[in-house]
């Protein structure tokens, strides 16, 4: 059993006495450099920065593995550019924290720029996982909608192969009365003709025999009505076949199952468009319904739904890279402390400068009194350099013979 025992002091003390020591050399260090890094915030902006890297690269992975064969050579070939962009990504936090400690305005510049160019990369790799992300339900609802087109479509079709069907019936239709009303007035033509006219015929020929025979006469109009009886009724045939024909042609064409059709794509197009989160807020942000947004709208709200995220996450860790770097005033620059005199105040200045001048005086001059009256001894009573081992030592100012005398009678303190 593990018996607890009160902390030693002295280690204790030891150790408050080097983490006193360590902030004082980090606070001295800090103040001749100029500047002091907050690390707990630059590991954070690293942090993010690693996000950034492994979610690029792995969308180049994923995007990879769908647009190209594994075991082909085009596969790697589209990995080689976000592996340079994951580098590009790691240059930012440096140049964010050398913006701040950078003197030379020259290299800020070129910070700047760095930062630029490198946020451009970061938005490119987080604007194709933001439109990754859409992709699945875009790409459901486009396909949903190119089967409501192609349905949409046979059913216009459909509509023109049945108005053209109905319109040739029509026509059949329209012939076969003509017909039928053609062969009627040729019939009753025919039958208002007048019969045969037929009268016996005798005489004696050229060899003197007789002969006696019946002709009979037919209207010359005859014939042709009854040809044109025959020709009707092999018309009427024809026509009797084509219409027929043509009935069942049309009968051949249902619409119900071509709005049946364009009814289930509507249906699936609905699905696909509620589960679509950019058509919901492409329809809020228009003010329509999700089913009557337009592949413009969409496509242009998703350039601000892929490209806002983008831009704050290619600055994001930047900005905090240049927040994580305090920047004070050194020994070195005119104005160590930061200290302005309000013009206001120069006079107190002056003033309390003067006070402490006259006190400096007075306290000099009784002090003077002090020793020339013999109440106090000077502190200084070394010899000048250069002068004899013999030779008395010089009287200060103010000091009399007798005290003089009292002088030597007295100790004098060694001096080490």
């Amino acid at each position: 059993m593990l018996v607890r025992k009160p902390p030693d002091r002295i280690v204790a003390r030891e150790r408050r006495a080097w983490s006193d020591e360590t902030a004082a050399w980090q606070q001295r260090r800090a103040v001749e450099k100029g500047y002091r890094i907050r690390w707990g915030y630059v590991a954070i902006a690293y942090v993010v920065e690693a996000l950034v890297i492994c979610t690029s690269l792995a969308g180049a992975w994923f995007f990879a593995q769908t647009y190209a064969d594994p075991h082909d050579q085009s596969f790697w070939f589209m990995l080689l550019a976000p592996v340079v962009y994951a580098a590009i990504e790691l240059c930012r936090v440096p140049l964010g924290i050398l913006i701040r400690v950078q003197r030379d305005w020259l290299i800020k510049g070129l910070a700047v720029i760095g930062i630029v160019m490198a946020a451009g990369v970061t938005t490119k790799s987080v604007s194709q996982l933001g439109e990754m992300m859409f992709h699945p339900r875009l790409a459901e609802a486009s396909k949903a909608l190119s089967v409501l087109k192609e349905a949409q479509a046979d059913r216009a079709s459909l509509d023109t192969r049945i108005s053209q069907a109905d319109a040739r019936v029509a026509q059949y239709t329209a012939e076969s009365q003509a017909l039928e009303k053609r062969s009627s007035e040729a019939s009753s033509q025919l039958a208002g003709l007048p019969g045969q006219r037929c009268e016996r015929l005798q005489g004696t020929n050229s060899r003197g025999r007789r002969y006696s025979y019946m002709r009979c006469v037919t209207d010359p109009r005859t014939a042709t009505i009854a040809g044109s009886l025959k020709s009707a009724g092999d018309e009427r045939a024809v026509l009797a076949r084509n219409l027929a024909e043509a009935r069942a042609a049309r009968a051949a064409l249902d619409r119900g199952a071509s709005d049946r059709r364009v009814t289930e794509a509507e249906v699936a197009y609905r699905d696909a468009v509620r589960r679509s989160q950019l058509h919901s807020f492409t329809a809020m942000v228009y003010g329509v319904d999700p089913i009557d947004v337009t592949d413009q709208q969409v496509h242009a709200f998703l350039r601000i739904f892929v490209f806002a995220p983008a831009l704050c996450a290619a600055f994001a860790s930047t900005l905090l890279a240049l927040c994580a770097v305090q920047v004070r005033r050194t020994y070195q620059d005119e104005d160590d402390l930061g200290v302005a005199l309000n013009q206001e105040g120069v006079p107190l200045l002056l003033t309390q400068i003067a006070e402490s001048a006259g006190q400096l005086d007075d306290a000099q001059r009784a002090v003077r009194e002090a020793i020339a009256a013999g109440v106090a001894i000077p502190l200084d009573q070394r010899r000048p350099h250069g002068t004899p081992q013999g030779s008395p030592r010089p009287v200060p100012a103010g000091m009399t013979t007798a005290s003089r005398g009292r002088d030597r009678e007295l100790p004098r303190p060694r001096h080490p």
